[in-house]
């Protein structure tokens, strides 16, 4: 598989500090499962730039029952150890984010994947990995 690739996974993230560690482990395979279905090839050994954004569903100006992003982001990145890449100290750049499915977004040169996602009419994640940029170009 070559790289850039992005992929959705549907449903919404379980936070690393959650106490129900076997709905934990669950996310992990859900997540790991649907890496394994749209990447071909073994892991790669490459220095990667990893974008996740959670689009969430929530009334506007009360977020208080979305995850933060940074609680979601270890089960994701753990998932992906030994599909997408070898082992997750090969990201030397990452990007986090959230949106709210309620907002009003103008997006230019959309993915398949990402109209995936949207098209489930459910709370998502997309999944950008890409080569890292030159450590030397800040």
């Amino acid at each position: 598989m070559t790289l850039p690739f992005e992929f959705t996974v549907v449903g919404k993230p379980i936070s690393h500090q959650t106490k129900d560690k076997a709905r934990l482990q669950e996310w992990k395979a859900t997540v790991r499962s649907r890496a394994q279905s749209t990447w071909s090839g073994s892991p790669t050994g490459k220095n990667l730039r990893v974008t996740i954004t959670h689009f969430f569903e929530a009334p506007a100006g009360d977020e208080s029952g979305v995850p933060d992003s940074d609680n979601i982001v270890k089960p994701v990145r753990d998932a992906l150890n030994g599909v997408i890449y070898v082992d997750d100290y090969q990201i030397s750049d990452f990007v986090s984010r959230r949106r709210n499915l309620n907002g009003t977004y103008r997006v230019r040169g959309l993915s398949t994947s990402l109209a995936e996602g949207f098209q489930s009419n459910q709370e998502f994640l997309h999944l950008r990995i890409e080569e890292a940029p030159d450590p030397a170009a800040l």
